[in-house]
């Protein structure tokens, strides 16, 4: 059964800026919305191979060192706290969304080495889903169906920005808000981590 907290936090998560979504947001100023949709499937791909790995690793480990897992999921939580101040603190910062045209291959390649991968291995997604292949299959394809509305979601936003139509959607309100609804999930995520100790 997929929860909807689950649900919850990789939305919020894929939404936080970070490497990916600044390149998908570059390239919805550079090219236009139509012409970033390959990038999507090079970003599902990436993120399905590092989870799955990272996940992998945490299930072996976790068999032998149970509190593995219970230490990944507060350390995340913190660097999810982490998140938040730093998106807090940047929000009147400008993002540079100058960077030459982006390929599939260097989307890949920054989705693969993307930190909230580990974040989402160890503390996301529960953690029996690296012990059993269903719960695995289930919540990686609800995970991959999320990102297509939110990878889209990035590229319109590059786009809305390049054309300053709409005056509210800016990157400030835009950190801003994400910042409060990161730290807003830090707190059941650190409760359930600490009521498995």
């Amino acid at each position: 059964m997929i929860s909807w907290f689950f649900i919850g936090l990789v939305v919020t998560i894929l939404l936080t800026p970070g490497p990916t979504n600044t390149l998908l947001a570059s390239s919805g100023i550079q090219v236009g919305i139509r012409k970033s949709l390959p990038l999507i499937p090079a970003e599902a791909l990436g993120y399905f191979i590092s989870i799955t790995v990272w996940g992998l690793i945490i299930g072996t480990v976790s068999k032998q060192f149970p509190s593995v897992p219970v230490i990944l999921k507060l350390f995340s939580a913190g660097y999810i706290l982490f998140l938040a101040l730093k998106l807090w603190r940047t929000a009147n910062q400008d993002e540079d969304f100058s960077q030459a045209t982006i390929r599939a291959r260097e989307l890949f390649v920054a989705t693969l080495l993307n930190p909230k991968a580990l974040l989402f291995a160890s503390a996301i997604f529960p953690t029996y889903v690296w012990q059993n292949t269903s719960a695995y299959t289930s919540h990686m394809l609800v995970f991959l169906l999320l990102i297509i509305p939110i990878a889209f979601f990035w590229t319109f936003i590059g786009s809305v920005i390049c054309s300053n139509k709409v005056t509210w959607l800016n990157q400030r309100n835009m950190q801003r808000t994400a910042s409060l609804v990161l730290v807003s999930f830090t707190v059941p995520l650190s409760y359930s981590a600490l009521l498995s100790l």
